[in-house]
């Protein structure tokens, strides 16, 4: 990486040349194709019902299924698991589909999904694990993963379609903001919903609002048919080829760049019935160890042999999988340290639907904060959105590991705040710098690993850059239900909150990261310049 500058400008001219380089690009990606705004605007209606989900997810499930806290942090785990599994499985499906029939397909098995969801405390199915209001829903919820396995991904490698290099940074940072601006919406619609129709939908209203959430994904798919044809398609490529082709032959460096002509490295044929016998192995191990986890003391030998087992085929299999494929990015160890050490950081983005709901709903039982939770836990949405283009704008030629190291830094650091004890100013302080650091380096992330994507294998890319986020959302799944129903009792246990140690926790956590990633600037600054300077 370069880290020098050609020459020392005074602050107040740096601040002027970034917002002037900031409304340039801006102006720029408003004039953008009209393809773009249809994997846009279904974007803020997808956030909308995707983190509207993971808002009540948990609510529902203990107080509508009836499932324990820790159950109910199990559901939220392999969901959310589940999803950037999906993506890691299915990014290279949405390649082949092309960005416009995937995009339609999602949205049907959105659909399909969702009102199975709805449907599951529509009709009177008993109640608890294992019930078929259980069985309903968990099949909602697979379908929605599958969806959005084939969905995410197709909506970045559709912004990279539809934008030259130009507006590229804009366009990742702007749909970044997009869905969390849908999310910020949540906060509006799901009380309103909940409230109104609660004695229509008892005990809470709870399923009123998944109906409500199905019929904005019918909105989001009949807008992607209607506004992304292929005939925008075809414009928009057309379009986006002149535009760069002209940009490059302004810009004399843009033809000085030159690439190596070396014989690529293809991936040996591989026998992969090894792999998928560590696979089921090791899902084998964690089915072991979830049940015994289920049942109690009555099998505690099942889960000290359950979960050591699923660990290690898990890593059996990784190790068969790659060792076959010398192309793969995880052989690059620099690449892989980097997407896994973001992890501990991550884990706060999980704990906004893990954790924060019923911190709001608990904690401050008998205010305000309690009666909207909804709104209070979609803060974080609102401001990434009007942040995220912002810092895109002021940041765009920063170096990409300082950006990664400040942001993770100043994104961690305010969960101490939350360790001194339930206070609406302080929560909301938190809030707001949290959202900073996540503006800082989330948007930036993304756009790194698409950019450094071979061409026709970006969501084959984005899905494997996803992986840790699996794993951060699985890992955090599984202890979260276990922390909420010891620091965040239900009410009618009559056992008062007593959040400060888990946040404190949480925040040394996420500490991990930003620490990590200052000791480990030398190694990976000798190594990481690719594309970014």
């Amino acid at each position: 990486m370069n880290e020098s500058s050609p020459e020392k400008k005074p602050l107040s001219q740096v601040v002027r040349e970034s917002f002037r380089e900031l409304g340039e690009t801006m102006t720029a990606f408003v004039k953008a194709p009209k393809a773009l705004w249809g994997v846009n605007i279904p974007y803020v209606l997808e956030g909308l019902v995707y983190f509207g989900i993971l808002t009540i997810l948990g609510k529902y499930c203990s107080e509508n299924v009836q499932l324990t806290d820790l159950q109910s942090g199990w559901v939220y785990s392999l969901v959310t698991g589940g999803i950037t599994l999906a993506m890691l499985f299915l990014g290279g499906v949405s390649d082949k589909l092309g960005v416009r029939r995937a995009l339609i397909l999602s949205f049907i098995l959105f659909l399909v999904g969702r009102t199975l969801i709805a449907l599951s405390g529509t009709i009177s199915l008993g109640h608890g694990l294992g019930s078929p209001m259980f069985i309903v829903m968990s099949i909602g919820l697979m379908i929605m993963v599958v969806a959005y396995g084939l969905y995410q991904p197709a909506a970045y490698a559709g912004v990279k379609r539809y934008t030259t290099p130009q507006t590229a940074a804009m366009g990742y940072a702007v749909i970044y903001g997009l869905m969390n601006l849908g999310a910020f919406f949540v906060g509006f619609v799901s009380p309103f919903v909940r409230i109104n129709f609660e004695s229509a939908f008892p005990p809470n209203g709870l399923t009123a609002v998944f109906w409500a959430y199905v019929g904005f994904v019918a909105i989001a798919l009949t807008t992607t048919l209607v506004i992304l044809t292929r005939k925008t398609d075809s414009e928009a490529v057309a379009r986006v080829v002149a535009e760069t082709e002209a940009q490059a032959e302004g810009d004399k460096q843009g033809e000085e760049a030159t690439t190596t002509s070396e014989p690529p490295v293809v991936d040996e044929p591989a026998n992969n019935i090894p792999f998928i016998g560590y696979i089921v192995l090791a899902v084998a191990g964690l089915v072991l160890g979830v049940r015994a986890e289920i049942v109690g003391s009555t099998a505690p030998l099942r889960g000290v042999i359950g979960f050591p087992v699923a660990i290690l085929f898990a890593v059996a299999a990784t190790w068969e999988f790659l060792r076959h494929r010398p192309t793969h990015p995880f052989r690059d160890p620099r690449f892989t340290f980097f997407i896994f050490i973001l992890i501990p950081v991550q884990t706060l983005f999980a704990h906004n639907w893990l954790t924060l709901p019923y911190y709001l709903d608990r904690a401050f039982r008998g205010g305000v904060v309690s009666e909207y939770f909804e709104f209070f836990s979609n803060l974080n949405p609102i401001i990434i959105f009007v942040l995220a283009p912002i810092v895109a704008g002021l940041t765009a030629r920063a170096n990409i590991y300082k950006m990664m190291i400040i942001g993770t830094l100043v994104m961690a650091l305010p969960t101490f705040l939350l360790a001194l004890g339930p206070n609406m100013w302080l929560f909301l302080t938190y809030v707001l710098l949290m959202s900073v650091g996540e503006a800082m380096w989330q948007p930036r992330f993304l756009q790194w690993i698409s950019e450094i994507a071979p061409e026709g294998r970006i969501g084959l890319y984005m899905g494997i850059g996803q992986f840790p986020w699996f794993l951060t959302k699985m890992l955090t799944g599984l202890y979260s239900g276990y922390f909420v129903a010891k620091y965040l009792p239900r009410p009618e246990t009559g056992l008062p909150s007593n959040s400060e140690p888990m946040w404190l926790l949480y925040a040394l956590i996420a500490m991990i990261s930003p620490v990590a990633l200052i000791l480990a600037r030398r190694w990976m600054v000798g190594g990481m310049d690719r594309k970014h300077g």
